[in-house]
């Protein structure tokens, strides 16, 4: 049983071949799919994901930083609307994105702070998007660390170094695609981190992995980061599918 924690089936991209896209999946052992969260245009066709598979399909709900604007209050009122009238397996994905713009940096900051806060009081964990805001990101898990604080450092891109400060404050880190990328980096040094600490994901229909690069990504190639995996530690398939799902239900309680 393979864990995507981490893939955007409603989206868009799959409006022509979103049914046979997740048997493809399945066919491949993918069993569970972790839905994130962007912002309110999304909501709805993400329950009715939800509604079509029930079996497999486990929602998030937070605010996209990159959907941090002018309207963000509106946002995050949609968002704690939600999560008090439905239950959902994370608050994410959130953080900062100063990749695109940087105009909204404090916006984000108050956002990413305020989700945070609402995991935390829903024992919630939180999934982080963070894209060239590794010291932004940091600053606020360390005033925010303790027990209450746990979750998955998404798409996870940074440094050893940087791999062991998300691990401190209890996050697991989410490998993808990237990994199999012959300037991803992160596999030089993945084999000097427990492989406890990590966990699988597509982030479809985005960053497919090689030998689909450029693509459009779907859950099934989840099984190109697995093989990769099998070369960075040295164990089997099914023993690395067994860990990182297992790590999976320690992160969402499932």
């Amino acid at each position: 049983m393979i864990t995507d924690t981490h893939t955007h089936l409603y989206s868009s991209q799959f409006n022509e071949d979103q049914k046979e896209m997740i048997q493809r999946a399945k066919d491949a052992g993918v069993s569970r799919f972790f839905i994130p969260a962007i912002d309110s245009t999304y909501t709805e066709s993400m329950l009715q994901l939800e509604e079509n598979f029930p079996l497999d399909v486990y929602l998030m709900m937070g605010l996209h930083p990159t959907s941090v604007k002018e309207n963000y209050l509106e946002e995050l009122a949609h968002v704690k609307e939600w999560i008090d009238k439905k239950d959902f397996y994370a608050i994410g994905e959130i953080g900062i994105d100063l990749f695109w713009d940087k105009s909204f940096l404090s916006q984000q900051q108050e956002a990413f702070r305020t989700q945070i806060k609402w995991a935390k009081e829903k024992k919630l964990p939180i999934v982080i998007h963070c894209r060239d805001a590794f010291d932004e990101i940091f600053e606020i898990l360390e005033a925010e660390k303790g027990a209450d604080l746990r979750g998955i450092f998404h798409c996870f891109t940074g440094t050893k170094e940087q791999a062991l400060q998300a691990i401190s404050y209890n996050m697991k880190l989410g490998i993808g695609g990237v990994a199999t990328f012959k300037n991803g980096k992160i596999d030089k040094f993945l084999n000097e981190i427990d492989i406890q600490h990590i966990v699988l994901e597509t982030d479809a229909p985005y960053l497919a992995p090689t030998p689909y690069r450029g693509k459009r990504n779907e859950s099934a190639y989840i099984t190109n980061v697995v093989d990769k995996l099998v070369d960075i530690y040295g164990l089997s398939f099914k023993e690395i599918a067994e860990i990182t799902t297992q790590n999976s239900k320690d992160v969402f309680g499932v």
